[in-house]
């Protein structure tokens, strides 16, 4: 009898048998993991968007490693929290002040805490088919729930949860008239979770502009585009003054650490500790060095090389596909993206819905894991690049997909067929 519960301890981590065999990672380095048979993979999930610089990059090891030899929880402050604050707080603009968490569900938890606390309002709205952590609150109205397909004048919510939709620009403004006990809006960069559906040109900025129109903040949910595109906050760079955002993932490469940044007057309950936060192992000094040493390795990395291979995946991914008669479309940004099998992108949750097939996602994946390429077994999944991605492992990965499209054409048919026949396939 097995005692770990579904063999996970994240759901996430679930993959599919093939040929009758469990997936269990042994180890990493660089863009490769290895299986307890030895059996070498190209990775493109990458910790979910959390290893960005490769796996087991020594600087950030030894930091670690240091870090651990001189305690691990020392319970009281330490040395290395104020230097990772001063150094992460360079990247975020306005929001200057600095809270660790160890999870990105705990600083979007601490974030939502903080706005409550703030405004004296009681709900925070999410995007419908956003993941902003899977703390109950902020999982109402996931992806793939029915709470997130909602349509006009049914908007559904809690006592400390509602929903809008991503790229609607009116029913922004019909949030504010429905309900006027909102605290804040959570944003995100693009709806990555459900498949890198990207904002609409102004979207974003019209969220901020009604929500502080009508006395709510902004939250700018980072924790997973944060520092993947730059060096820094994507939502600064679309024009956002967010009054906190949340950041996790990449800031670590690997090693849990995430935070709450904000502006100081937004945090100052905390300051005087009127507004609870706690937590064991928030900022302890393993996060600490690894953000210190992730932070200064990200500041010298060539992002625009990175996103330019990725960019030129993409559309080898595409033209491979339609060699093979088949029509399949990436969505999202060079270092990170996700593959539709149809002609367009979605730009709603409620397209996202109609075109995602759980078939076409896991026969893409047992294809490429044969091949030798790990990616996310769901319709919503995202192909994660690092910078160990280097030119030899994008040829492995190009080689791989030319034989996925083989397999898959064998299949699926040719695309002439219609979206629903992606429904009832697999390959084993």
């Amino acid at each position: 009898m097995r005692n770990l519960v579904g063999d996970v301890s994240s759901a996430a981590r679930i993959l599919p048998e093939l040929d009758g065999e469990k997936l269990f990672i042994a180890a990493g380095k660089g863009a490769y993991l290895w299986d307890e048979q030895g059996r070498r993979y190209i990775d493109t999930a990458l910790g979910f968007g959390a290893v960005l610089l490769g796996h087991s990059r020594p600087t950030v090891l030894e930091s670690v490693s240091r870090a651990l030899h001189d305690a691990a929880a020392p319970s009281w402050a330490h040395t290395r929290e104020h230097p990772a604050a001063t150094a992460l707080a360079q990247f975020t603009g306005d929001m200057r002040k600095v809270m660790f968490t160890n999870s990105g569900s705990e600083a979007v938890h601490l974030a939502s805490r903080a706005a409550r606390a703030f405004t004296g309002r009681r709900r925070v709205a999410k995007m419908a088919a956003g993941f902003d952590g899977w703390f109950d609150e902020v999982s109402f109205g996931n992806v793939s729930t029915p709470e997130a397909a909602f349509a006009d004048g049914a908007r559904p919510f809690t006592e400390r949860t509602t929903l809008l939709r991503f790229n609607d620009f009116e029913d922004v403004e019909r949030l504010f008239e429905e309900d006027h006990d909102v605290a804040a809006v959570i944003v995100e960069p693009m709806l990555a979770n459900a498949g890198c559906i990207m904002a609409a040109p102004g979207y974003l900025r019209h969220v901020q502009t009604v929500a502080h129109r009508h006395g709510a903040l902004v939250i700018a949910d980072e924790v997973l585009m944060g520092f993947r595109l730059f060096a820094g906050l994507t939502s600064l760079r679309e024009g956002l003054s967010p009054d906190i955002a949340t950041v996790g993932k990449a800031i670590g490469n690997g090693v849990p650490v995430s935070a709450v940044v904000g502006r100081a007057e937004v945090l100052e309950g905390f300051e005087r500790g009127t507004v609870l936060r706690g937590g064991t192992f928030s900022g302890n000094p393993m996060a600490c060095a690894a953000l210190l040493a992730t932070l200064e390795s990200l500041q010298q990395s060539d992002y625009e090389s990175l996103t330019t291979k990725g960019d030129d995946l993409r559309a080898f991914i595409e033209s491979t596909f339609a060699t093979h008669g088949m029509t399949v479309v990436t969505c999202g940004f060079g270092t990170v993206f996700s593959i539709w099998p149809c002609a367009a992108a979605p730009t709603t949750y409620d397209e996202a819905n109609r075109f995602a097939s759980p078939a076409f996602s896991k026969a893409l994946h047992l294809a490429l894991r044969k091949a030798g390429v790990l990616v996310m077994p769901s319709p919503y999944g995202r192909i994660y690049l690092s910078f160990d991605h280097h030119d030899g492992v994008l040829q492995e990965m190009k080689n791989a997909f030319s034989k996925a499209a083989a397999c898959l054409a064998m299949v699926f048919g040719s695309a002439s067929l219609p979206h629903h026949a992606f429904g009832s396939a697999s390959v084993g």
